[in-house]
């Protein structure tokens, strides 16, 4: 008569329910913050005169809630503006194009500088799209703008 054990069964279920509990108390591999285009509107812009190359420039003083987003990978929707795709240059608006900071009535505040990876997907003008990454703030450098997301990937 063959034999039957019931403890490797049992053995085996409480591991596996072991590992799930296990597993759902740890945080996950990459905290992101979900945020909205209001949050990054917690900034005030001062004309400043810029030597170098003797021209006014807006130079932002970044709020409180702002500023505890240096750093984090966030997550936000916005327009996709395809500015040098041959130079991956691009931004993420709160806006279309025809209504952006560039040729509408909103600030700097309502766009981010996206740093995409060489092997990144083809965009399209006025695309609305999620996308993650690392928040920069810039106040220093005339060249780039306030809000930068760097290894900026589109997400679903």
């Amino acid at each position: 008569m063959p034999r039957f054990s019931l403890f490797p069964s049992l053995f085996s279920c409480i591991s596996i329910l072991l590992f799930c509990f296990l597993f759902s108390l740890s945080p996950p591999a990459h905290s992101q913050t979900q945020i909205d285009w209001d949050i990054l509107s917690d900034v005030k812009f001062t004309d400043r005169y810029n030597e170098k190359v003797q021209a006014y420039y807006y130079f932002p003083e970044f709020g409180p809630s702002v500023k505890a987003l240096h750093g984090k990978e966030v997550v936000i929707k916005g327009y996709l503006l395809v500015i040098d795709p041959e130079n991956d240059i691009y931004i993420l608006s709160a806006n279309p194009f025809s209504a952006c900071f560039f040729c509408g009535g909103a600030g700097p505040e309502s766009i981010i500088e996206l740093k995409v990876p060489l092997n990144h997907p083809r965009f399209k003008m006025d695309e609305v799209l999620t996308f993650r990454g690392t928040l920069k703030l810039n106040a220093v450098d005339i060249y780039q703008c306030n809000y930068i997301l760097e290894n900026a990937w589109p997400s679903q």
